[in-house]
């Protein structure tokens, strides 16, 4: 319960009060209601900022095996940030060190999917929508060894 519905909860509630002062049973349980609800938001609140606190957000920056053309560095936070929601990458491999390596390896993630399908084809939208973007050709990703 968000603090907009507690509070619509409250006015609720002295809305249906006929008498402010009364001790009626209704008036009661309405009161307690709003303490329940109160208490309710405030641990709920509580666990939510918790569980985003500890939150494992994985590497800052990621390597990933980009083949002949050369690895591939990945600003992995900066993308936590600017996209906000991790299933869209992480629908297609696991949130886990070199899954995207095991699954090529296993065949059940073709060799440039993720590159082309997620990476470039993100990158070439937000590009298109007029929006900061990332590298959208080959070249400027991957980095040849020397």
């Amino acid at each position: 319960m968000r603090f907009r519905q507690l509070r619509r909860l409250a006015v609720i509630a002295l809305c249906l009060q006929a008498d402010p002062n009364s001790q009626g049973p209704v008036n009661m349980k309405l009161k307690l209601l709003v303490v329940f609800a109160s208490i309710f938001t405030i641990l709920t609140g509580a666990m939510v900022v918790s569980s985003m606190a500890t939150q494992n957000k994985g590497a800052e920056n990621i390597e990933i095996n980009g083949g002949q053309r050369g690895n591939v560095p990945f600003p992995h936070h900066q993308h936590q940030a600017r996209i906000g929601d991790c299933k869209i990458c992480h629908s297609v491999f696991p949130q886990k060190s070199g899954s995207i390596a095991e699954l090529k390896a296993e065949g059940t993630l073709k060799k440039k999917y993720v590159m082309n399908t997620l990476c470039t084809k993100c990158h070439k939208e937000k590009k298109k929508a007029g929006q900061k973007s990332g590298p959208t050709t080959c070249t400027k990703c991957h980095i040849k060894p020397k």
